[in-house]
């Protein structure tokens, strides 16, 4: 039927207000939860303050509410009508923009496997994305109602955990087939790709992340890569939102800020423990992340318990 057939647009807000009720029968109160292994479930009742972390490559969908995500210098926003997916682990800022306790936020997040996304491929007959083709490593894509009805499906397995072990993988790998039939299609092509930039690029970032303590020499990095200094930066840029060096950074100060909050540094030694050998310098950078100084930001975590967003 067409996307804009009256029946698919009645069929479509049935599937996301049964969304709505079973995950909010999943998880009756604010915070979350592993409802399959695998699929985790969010509930948020007020909007949220930006929340801090590493997101690894994933696929989220809102059943209700709505939700911002900023990487870098880029901002993605979306809602039941939307689906957004991430390819690489990159740190990002989210919050949730649309949301009450009569409404509250409700959402799902499903891992992306590159194994099995490769393994639809083959099956699929989809070749590998094109040597030099870039993506960004998120984007936000309308939700078609053949996704939105797998969807659906995969979260009705909560309630026949008998059938779960043996219909979760058909159902996870048949949303896979969807996300690569879509607009989303290269992007998952990338995740899985063997050879070519974006592979690089995931290289980079796993080299980057093992040693974010130490100072970023962008030169041997990129030869390490095989590739010239100008193409990395230009490539990371592409594939991340932001420099190599600006990624480093937030590398260093989520970890600092966990340090302070988790296993109680002061802040002095938890920049020197993340790179930083100048206090004054690690203060200003995580302020200009975080919106306060260190001392200020974990005394304010601590009043508080960070909102469980994925």
């Amino acid at each position: 039927m067409p996307a804009n057939d009256p029946r698919t647009e009645e069929m479509a807000a049935a599937y996301r207000q049964e969304l709505v009720e079973r995950i909010g029968r999943i998880i009756p109160e604010d915070g979350a939860r592993e409802a399959l292994p695998g699929l985790d479930v969010f509930r948020v009742s007020a909007p949220t303050e930006l929340y801090h972390r590493i997101w690894e490559p994933a696929f989220c969908v809102i059943a209700q509410g709505a939700k911002e995500v900023l990487v870098g210098t880029r901002r993605y926003r979306y809602d039941p009508y939307h689906y957004l997916i991430a390819t690489l682990e990159l740190p990002a800022a989210s919050h949730v923009v649309e949301a009450t306790a009569e409404a509250p936020y409700l959402s799902l997040r499903l891992p992306l496997d590159p194994r099995t996304i490769s393994a639809v491929m083959v099956e699929a007959g989809y070749l590998p994305a094109q040597e030099g083709t870039r993506a960004s490593a998120f984007d936000v894509s309308p939700l078609g109602l053949p996704l939105l009805e797998a969807v659906v499906r995969l979260v009705r397995l909560v309630e026949s955990p008998q059938d779960a072990p043996v219909l979760m993988p058909l159902i996870t790998r048949e949303i896979i087939f969807r996300l690569l039939q879509g607009a989303q299609g290269v992007r998952l092509r990338h995740l899985v790709m063997l050879n070519g930039q974006y592979h690089r690029m995931a290289r980079a970032i796993d080299l980057i992340r093992a040693r974010f303590d130490r100072p970023l020499e962008i030169p041997e990095l990129a030869d390490e890569l095989g590739m010239s200094k100008s193409a990395f930066y230009q490539h990371f840029k592409a594939a991340t939102g932001m420099t190599p060096l600006q990624y480093q950074k937030q590398l260093r100060l989520q970890e600092a800020r966990r340090l302070m909050l988790m296993e109680g540094h002061d802040a002095t030694t938890a920049g020197y423990r993340v790179g930083y050998n100048d206090a004054a310098h690690f203060s200003r950078d995580y302020k200009r992340l975080f919106d306060a100084p260190p001392l200020r930001d974990v005394e304010r975590l601590r009043l508080r318990h960070a909102p469980a967003e994925e």
